[in-house]
């Protein structure tokens, strides 16, 4: 009885951190202005079948910085309106927000803060911009001391030090948005088709979803009906993912 309860142990600790084998079927790109990507990425669940759709706007923050793009009152546009009221070169939705629109968590916008920092199971990151760069970074780990010109709080963490945040939520599938950072100054804002939190992740750390671009730090921003995507090409079409709802704010793409 024991050698095979130990068996039974043994073959559930496995299963609790078995990971899909997620395969590139097939990816496209496509540049913007200022050296923006846009790349659009079909992966396969080798295990399951189960199919992701993952569209990225890739940049060099010494190229490109990251603002976010407030909207206090109504009435609120939607992403695509905003991008090109604002002269961006690529966006996604932004953080989350209660009921009555107003932001849940830290928010500075053009400088100027807008909703205070909070400590909070859920966010647990930062996304933040400032003439340095571009950084994600935990909660504990961003001071008002540090001048940004933007930030954003959400969560949870997707990556951190290139490996996948384990314990994420691996049973509820929604449309998710992310910002991710690898080296060499890269960054990068993204939405993905109905997923886990947990599978996001896996992708992320594990997959090569562009040439050599290696995610160090990956943040989950809104997501579900609230996610949103737009990217400018060169010959001044756009592609669109459009949000299901009007959302508060936007993060942005602009050159520097």
């Amino acid at each position: 009885m024991g050698a095979k309860r130990s068996a039974t142990v043994l073959f559930l600790a496995v299963a609790a951190t078995a990971h899909a084998d997620w395969t590139i079927l097939s990816a496209d790109s496509e540049l913007g202005g200022t050296s923006v990507a846009h790349r659009h990425v079909v992966l396969e669940d080798s295990q399951t079948n189960q199919r992701a759709t993952i569209d990225l706007a890739l940049f060099s923050t010494k190229s490109c910085a990251l603002r976010v793009i407030d909207q206090p009152a109504p009435p609120r546009s939607d992403l695509a309106r905003v991008m090109r009221q604002e002269g961006c070169l690529a966006g996604v939705n932004g953080g989350y927000f209660d009921p009555d629109y107003a932001p849940i968590g830290l928010l500075i916008g053009d400088g100027k803060m807008i909703a205070p920092l909070q400590r909070a199971r859920l966010i647990t990151g930062v996304l933040a911009a400032s003439p340095h760069g571009v950084r994600i970074l935990r909660t504990r780990e961003f001071s008002r001391k540090q001048k940004v010109n933007a930030a954003l709080q959400c969560g949870p963490f997707l990556v951190d030090l290139g490996k996948h945040v384990r314990g994420l939520d691996d049973s509820h599938l929604a449309r998710r948005t992310f910002a991710a950072t690898g080296l060499n100054d890269r960054a990068l804002l993204g939405v993905c088709s109905e997923i886990s939190l947990a599978e996001l992740a896996n992708i992320l750390a594990t997959t090569p979803l562009a040439e050599d671009f290696k995610i160090q730090r990956a943040l989950n921003l809104d997501g579900g009906s609230s996610s949103a995507f737009w990217f400018a090409a060169r010959d001044g079409a756009a592609y669109s993912i459009p949000e299901q709802k009007t959302v508060r704010d936007f993060v942005g793409v602009v050159p520097r």
